[in-house]
This record gives C-alpha cells, structure tokens and sequence, in this order.
C-alpha cells in the first residue's frame, strides 16, 4: 500500500532529524524524496475497434510500464476516459489491473458527480488491490457550497478504512470544482490523506499547495510544474507517461540518486517538441503513438474523442523517425 502520513511519520522525522544535525536543506530532501518524488503514468484505457474494453491490452500496458521504468500507474483517470466507462466497466478494469500490477503502485480514479457510486468503486478498489484512490469532486453541479464539498469528502473519508491512501483530485478547468486550501487544511485532521493530483497548469497555484502542505505529496499532473515538483521532493502523475514512459522514468531517477536532472529532462522535452505537432496528447493519436512505441495492435477512445487520422498517423511516425535519429528509440 502506498504510505499515509501516519506510516511516514519515521522518514519524516529522520530526515529533520538529519537537517537539524548540520545537514543540508537539499540532504533532507533527497533524503526522503524515494516515498514521495515517484513517477506515475497517467494510464490510458485500450479499447478495440469495437469500443470494448481490452483486457490484453491493458495487461501488456503494464508490463511495458513496468518494463520502462515507471513506478506506479494512475488507472481510470481523465487520460483513462474514467467518464466514458460504467460503474461496472470500471470496476472490470481495476480487476485487470490488479491481476497485472508486475510491483507497480496503482492508484485507482474512482471519482463520480454522487457519493453511492463513489463510495462503491472507492471499496471495490481497495478490496482488489489498488495502493491508493484518487477522488474528483462531484462534477456536475458547479461552484458547490464549500461545506457541501467538504460534507462529501469527510463522509468517504469516515466510511473508507483509515489505512487506505486518499487524494484528491484538482482539475477544475474540467471539473469546474477545485480542490481549495482551507479544505485541504480542514481535511488534513485524517491521517490517510497522502496528498493530490494538480491537473491544472497554474505554477502559481501549484506552488501555493506545495508551500501549504510540505507533508503531503503534491503531484502535479502537468509537465510544465515537474521541476518545481522535484525541486520539492514532490511526485508526478503525468499523460505523456504513456508514450515517454522511459524518458520521465530517467528524470525521476536521476533526481533520487542526487544528481542533476537537467540533462535528461532536456531530453525528454526535445522529444515532446518533435511530437506536438502530431496532436500525440488526444486521446486517439496518443493511443496510436503508444502502439507504435510498444510494437503493439492499435487501441481506440471512445466517443466524445475522435479517432486518430491517417494525416496524424503520418505526422506520428514521422516524429518517431526524428527521435530515432536522436538516438532515442
């Protein structure tokens, strides 16, 4: 299971404790930066041409994961069409996966706009092997009551067991809910609450949430924060995992053997450059992109999100050509 505060309270206190007796601020910091500065890959969900679930595929989704460096997977996330799935297709999903893990932290999206189902997915995730739940707020109603939000947190925090690992999930350009400081800071009373996801590409906010709750892992979820998420000991939750799996995997290991990230984060984003042009971070084009990095059969999303086309397909493998010639695989 990932660690709670409570389960950290040790590494915390070691790594202050190491501070205090005349090691440095960066020492502290990497001291403890193996708990929390980790890389998850913000999983698509594979489909077939026939828009059904592919368990196979998932399964070889992890292993190629695991495979590249990764440690840890967030499934049925907004980058896994979460919304588009049923309740019981989301739980068929979280089986696979739990069958499939290979070592890998899985945190489970369990997320829905009322509490039944969410309480529902949120059990079904624990009882079938996930590390972790990450929880949006409810999403259809817009600018909620801030009590009303925080009614609907403390009910699933008071109803899940105290061991289980819960984050939030701040993504208000989609959800059009955010995740504010004073409920962070009124659910903080719970010692199983390990820290967020931060969807949304404000630094500035982000900064706020690390300064705020030092204690607490304060994922971003977009690249553009990475550096400033490191530079804090913090994790990452990121969509471009999934084709630049290795790449992230480099920049997260660098950092936790104490050495300069720069080099191979540069890397990685000459190689997102090359691919922005192929539209990779749809849904379609980015499930192509991973087909192809795999050596694998083709997944498709689901409506709303179109299919790849052939003209993306083109600028895609054009792009992996350059990489290629990069030396870059």
């Amino acid at each position: 299971m990932e660690q709670t505060r409570r389960d950290a309270m040790g590494l915390i206190g070691g790594a202050a404790m190491a501070a205090m007796a005349g090691g440095s601020a960066q020492a502290a910091q990497v001291l403890g930066s193996s708990t929390k500065a980790l890389f998850w890959v913000a999983s698509l969900t594979p489909c077939d041409k026939n828009l059904k679930f592919d368990p196979g595929a998932m399964k070889d989704q992890l292993a190629w994961f695991k495979d590249q460096g990764a440690d840890g997977v967030v499934v049925l996330g907004s980058t896994g069409e979460y919304p588009s799935f049923s309740v019981a297709e989301r739980k068929q999903v979280m089986e696979v996966v739990a069958r499939n893990k290979n070592g890998l932290n899985i945190m489970c999206s369990t997320g829905t706009p009322n509490y039944p189902e969410t309480l529902d997915l949120s059990k079904h995730a624990v009882d079938h092997g996930a590390d972790s739940i990450l929880v949006i707020p409810p999403f259809y109603f817009k600018k909620p009551a801030p009590e009303g939000i925080l009614r609907y947190y403390t009910m699933l925090f008071e109803a899940l067991p105290p061991s289980l690992a819960f984050n939030l999930y701040h993504y208000p350009s989609m959800s059009a809910v955010p995740i504010s400081i004073d409920l962070l800071k009124t659910l903080h009373q719970y010692p199983n609450l390990a820290g967020i996801k931060d969807s949304q590409g404000d630094l500035n906010g982000y900064m706020e949430f690390v300064q705020n709750f030092p204690d607490l892992n304060m994922r971003t979820g977009t690249g553009n924060k990475l550096e400033y998420a490191l530079q804090h000991g913090m994790g990452a939750i990121l969509a471009d995992g999934n084709v630049f799996t290795k790449e992230y995997a480099e920049v997260f290991a660098a950092f936790r053997a104490g050495q300069d990230f720069a080099a191979p984060l540069a890397k990685l984003r000459a190689k997102e450059k090359i691919m922005r042009d192929g539209d990779l971070f749809e849904f379609g084009p980015m499930k192509y992109a991973l087909s192809l990095r795999m050596g694998a059969k083709q997944t498709y999303p689901r409506p709303p999100f179109p299919d790849v086309t052939d003209a993306q397909k083109e600028i895609i493998k054009r792009g992996f050509d350059q990489i290629r010639e990069m030396g870059g695989g």
